[in-house]
């Protein structure tokens, strides 16, 4: 359907930001034929798909094919449920650059040719675009997102963080902050430039609004001095500083600040502070054994050092906070000591976009489903090993 997936395209465009789902909805009952089409949004926590149209609704109030729809979002590839009226429910994710949004669900009267399914396909992607984009104009899809309400530091932590996952070429990286309705300090950021990923996770000191704020002027140093082109060590030690002046030393921030050479596999590190790094190889989680330096703003003119490791193809780092590898229950011992490699050698068989949460799933019931006693955050990068070059010369 080349003109009508067209007419869909231009529908989206020319919505207002908070329409976007009845826009979808109009063009492809045109364009396709639907009886009816539904945006499901994935929530924080991603334990489930709310309906855009009406996302209060209870888990009970969802259609039957939730389940469908959840397996489409975990495959990220199209599902198709005909039912015994010959209907065929077809629901296709919604992802922009790896990033899971949700999940876009497409009514059709029969059973559609392999050709139709890659339209809509394409159809969601245009959607899932269009969604990412019209956030910064509409608080609809962000009030789907959330069952509860957000503290006021969760809701800044939510806004200044990149995405939740990026697919590229050499990686595929997610990551997952907890308890996500409450979180303070604790954040991860990443970004990608030709072949240089940066990652970093920071353990904000602190809890609630205070710690959210000093977390939000770590970042946001971070990020001057990388899009001003950087060094990790700049970046650092920019951070490091204004943290400094702002507080005298009084409040610093554990950072652990990374940058794959993602053609050669080589990982710059500056590790200033607690959070952990750990490689899955195989069935092995071994830990990354970095040299601690000071955690950002503890003195002025702090200077860092860089250190080097490599990754092969094929591994998987996990960057964890000291929520997740020093959380200690009643009763318990550190969750770092055992169950966390556990759990992440249970993942070699998941998308990193699964791993953050099947890691998080295992720290939850660690405590017993209680409510995790400090801020958590897992970021979970798969190494892919360096794409060949393309032949200019087309041989």
């Amino acid at each position: 359907m080349p003109d009508g997936l067209g007419q869909v395209s231009r529908a989206l465009r020319a919505a207002p930001p908070d329409q976007l789902a009845e826009a979808a909805d109009r063009a492809l009952r045109r364009a396709l034929g639907a009886a009816r089409t539904e945006v499901f949004i994935a929530d924080y926590r991603f334990s489930g798909l709310w309906p855009v149209l009406d996302p209060a609704a209870p888990d009970g109030a969802l259609p039957d094919g939730h389940g469908v729809a959840r397996r489409c979002f975990s495959s990220q590839q199209p599902v198709l449920d005909t039912g015994e009226d010959g209907r065929c429910r077809a629901y296709l994710p919604l992802s922009v650059w790896g990033e899971r949004l949700g999940v876009l669900m497409v009514e059709l009267p029969e059973a559609p040719a392999a050709a139709t399914v890659e339209d809509a396909r394409d159809v969601a992607g245009e959607l899932a675009v269009a969604l990412r984009a019209a956030e910064r104009e509409t608080d609809r899809y962000r009030r789907a997102r959330r069952r509860e309400r957000l503290s006021m530091a969760a809701e800044m932590q939510w806004d200044l963080l990149p995405g939740r996952s990026v697919t590229h070429g050499e990686f595929l990286l997610a990551g997952q902050l907890e308890p996500a309705y409450t979180v303070g300090g604790d954040h991860f950021d990443w970004s990608v430039d030709g072949d240089r990923l940066t990652v970093t996770v920071l353990n904000g000191a602190g809890s609630g609004l205070a710690a959210a704020l000093l977390t939000a002027v770590t970042v946001n140093a971070m990020r001057n001095a990388r899009r001003s082109g950087g060094s990790l060590v700049e970046q650092a030690e920019l951070a490091s500083d204004t943290i400094f002046y702002q507080h005298r030393g009084r409040r610093h921030v554990a950072t652990l600040l990374l940058e794959l050479d993602t053609r050669r596999g080589v990982v710059r590190a500056v590790d200033a502070g607690s959070p952990h790094v750990l490689r899955l190889r195989g069935g092995t989680v071994t830990p990354i054994r970095l040299e601690q330096q000071l955690p950002l703003g503890m003195f002025a003119e702090t200077r860092y050092d860089m250190q080097e490791f490599t990754v092969e193809p094929g591994d998987r780092l996990f960057v964890v906070s000291d929520g997740v590898y020093a959380a200690e229950p009643d009763g318990q011992g550190p969750y770092g000591e055992k169950a966390m490699a556990r759990a992440m050698r249970s993942t070699r068989l998941q998308p990193a976009t699964e791993a953050v949460g099947t890691v998080m799933r295992e720290l939850h019931a660690y405590h017993a489903d209680a409510d995790l006693r400090d801020d958590a955050v897992v970021v979970c990068l798969d190494w892919r090993g360096s794409s060949p070059p393309e032949d200019a010369g087309g041989r």
